[in-house]
């Protein structure tokens, strides 16, 4: 599979994941102590691990867009396509498990790695068709 059509899958996929994440964490959004209430760390963490789906989703899906009108050499779209892959995947994984145990945000870098790597790879790529 291409990369620009495997970042469209996984943006697509993403996408859904925060529409039912968002629909089950709603179901307790009516309960204003849930979690320690509005302003507590582990709902400010779940909270951001349902968008981080939304935002991850976009940014694999606008890959997948970019990849033919920016002209990406082969190595640069690998690099970049994967690597959006794993930062779609580990960045709501880091919010949930951060929201459950406060020592786990020490994995926060590799997601952040991840989409650096990858916007980097891309503006680096860009061109080198």
């Amino acid at each position: 599979m291409q990369p620009a059509i495997l970042n469209m899958y996984c943006g697509w996929i993403c996408i859904m994941a925060g529409v039912l994440s968002g629909a089950l964490i709603g179901l307790f959004f009516h309960d204003e102590d849930w979690m320690g209430g509005y302003p507590s760390y582990r709902r400010r963490l779940i909270r951001l691990g349902h968008i981080s789906f939304f935002g991850m989703g976009l940014l694999n899906a606008l890959f997948g867009l970019s990849v033919e009108p920016m002209h990406l050499g082969q190595m640069g779209c690998l690099v970049a396509g994967w690597s959006f892959v794993v930062a779609a995947i580990t960045m709501p994984v880091c919010c949930f498990l951060s929201a459950w145990r406060k020592s786990l945000r020490h994995f926060f870098p590799i997601p952040v790695a991840a989409s650096f790597i990858a916007i980097l790879s891309v503006l680096i790529g860009a061109g080198n068709k």
